[in-house]
């Protein structure tokens, strides 16, 4: 039997970290998406424990200060894509004022060690939600479009084809194939 589920990666991510620590016996509090606050003087050998439980679950504690700024910019990325309400702001605006650093040094800083632009980033990660949307049959291709600010469903399609080949309705007809296959080897 196959089943389809919807999870928030926000919330599942917070409480895997908070089960994933609290073996430790160590106080700390989740700051937000991707940054905890140890509230107590932890010591090496604690950190490194705690570093190979975490890494079994491919999440890595950020020490570089570069490679910290760079996983806050994807941190906000994320929570800024994945917002309920679209946002009436420039995603370089809506950046710069979050993270408290010009647009253009968070560009810089981005594509050196990424590889990629933030702009390249914000696309995958809409596209990426745009896919869990069509997955979980909630909204339709317009609302979609809206809801992830883009100007027409032609332009989302566009982009959703540039990242993963197909359409979106191509997409669509897939998991519809597959949902049908699914229910007659029930």
């Amino acid at each position: 039997m196959k089943a389809f589920i919807k999870f928030d990666i926000n919330v599942l991510t917070k409480k895997l970290i908070e089960n994933l620590l609290t073996p430790f016996d160590i106080k700390f509090r989740i700051i937000g998406f991707g940054e905890i606050e140890f509230l107590e003087k932890v010591s090496q050998a604690k950190i490194d424990e705690i570093t190979i439980v975490l890494n079994e679950y491919g999440i890595e504690i950020i020490e570089n200060q570069k490679s910290i700024l760079v996983q806050k910019i994807k941190d906000t990325i994320v929570e800024m894509v994945n917002t309920e309400d679209p946002l009436n702001v420039k995603s370089s605006v809506y950046l710069a004022e979050r993270l408290d650093h010009s647009y253009g040094y968070l560009s810089n800083l981005f594509s050196e060690v990424t590889y990629t632009s933030i702009e390249n980033y914000i696309i995958i990660q809409k596209i990426e939600l745009a896919k869990n949307l069509i997955i979980n049959n909630q909204m339709t291709l317009t609302e979609i479009a809206y809801k992830l600010n883009y100007s027409s469903v032609a332009h989302l399609s566009t982009q959703f084809k540039n990242i993963t080949g197909i359409t979106p309705s191509a997409f669509q007809r897939i998991l519809k194939k597959r949902r049908e296959i699914a229910i007659k080897n029930l």
